[in-house]
């Protein structure tokens, strides 16, 4: 972590200050030491440059933590077309929405927005996920001054009220209560402040409910990760060959919207195999995966108190949704840094 992370950062415990001990540098990276809370004494230790708040967290939510760390850690790299995947998940915002603003990322991954948001101009970009895929986000994004990896719950941000713009992009759905995430990303946006998400959907995804989720549930998220990785790869050739060969080619024509997911499957159809194979295995690896229904999705928004709520369908298997906060908040005013 830089030291400037430090006036973004509170203990997720009592939200008091922190205090940084830094035992070792590698440039303007503290790579090792200890942050302590400076009003209850709570402890966290600095580890491979990133601060690690994961404490006291569900099993079931440690095993999608260690599922998704696999993932991005087995597919870390980086590249160019997630500028547009990102532009669509977060429509209507655009890349000049980030300039100059203090932004929060709730679970990202190998990092991959993360370097996006930083690139578009954010001020800075704190980008938080509970696994080890946090060692592949920091590798990304290091050398981007603007860009700092945490290791914490999304659901206890270890931050104060003090961005401009949060977002969470395929994250909330895969925890033990997605609004609670919601909320608490929600709860660190200044006045005026947005926010963006993006999750499965319930509608026109049927077929994974009753099918997909039961294997999942019972059989794939219990396999061995290298095990899965393999099946997974098998599983991709058929989505492979029909996604490139047949709905990419009429995706933009009436019989390839008619085709079985075909919004979907023409959307990924010029993706190279190893991010459709990322794609199946994400789909198969976590034992939590919720798909909502938009009535589901918009109430988040109204229950947060947000205003202009935006919600889009997206690829006819997901849903994306922008809002903003009241310029009036009934909370206390933020703190600001």
């Amino acid at each position: 972590m830089r030291d400037r992370l430090l006036k973004y950062l509170a203990c997720p415990v009592c939200g008091g200050d922190l205090f940084l001990r830094a035992d070792q540098r590698d440039g303007d990276h503290v790579m090792t030491g200890a942050l302590s809370c400076v009003e209850c004494g709570a402890a966290y230790a600095i580890r491979g440059g990133v601060p690690r708040f994961a404490h006291d967290v569900e099993d079931i939510e440690t095993l999608t933590a260690a599922a998704f760390g696999y993932e991005w850690n087995r597919f870390n790299e980086l590249a160019d077309r997630y500028r547009q995947q990102f532009l669509d998940w977060i429509h209507p915002v655009e890349a000049s929405f980030f300039e100059g603003k203090a932004v929060l990322e709730g679970g990202c991954g190998k990092g991959r927005h993360t370097t996006l948001a930083a690139e578009f101009g954010a001020r800075d970009v704190v980008s938080i996920d509970l696994g080890n895929a946090v060692d592949a986000a920091f590798a990304n994004t290091c050398h981007l001054p603007n860009a700092h990896i945490v290791q914490a719950d999304l659901k206890k941000p270890p931050v104060k009220r003090a961005f401009d713009y949060a977002f969470s992009i395929g994250v909330l759905h895969h925890t033990t209560d997605p609004e609670a995430g919601f909320r608490a990303l929600v709860s660190k946006l200044v006045a005026n402040g947005a926010i963006s998400a993006w999750v499965y959907g319930r509608e026109n995804n049927g077929w994974i409910v009753h099918i997909i989720t039961p294997i999942r549930t019972t059989v794939t998220s219990r396999l061995p990760h290298g095990l899965l990785d393999a099946i997974s790869a098998v599983l991709t050739v058929p989505v492979f060959l029909a996604s490139r060969f047949v709905y990419a080619p009429f995706g933009g024509k009436l019989f390839g919207m008619k085709l079985p997911y075909g919004p979907y499957l023409s959307y990924i159809g010029p993706f190279p195999f190893r991010e459709q194979h990322s794609i199946v295995l994400d789909h198969l690896v976590t034992p939590i995966a919720f798909y909502l229904r938009r009535d589901e999705f918009a109430a988040w928004f109204e229950r947060a108190g947000l205003e202009g709520v935006h919600i889009e369908h997206h690829n006819a298997n997901s849903w994306r949704g922008f809002a903003r906060v009241p310029a009036m908040m009934s909370a206390a005013t933020p703190a600001t840094v």
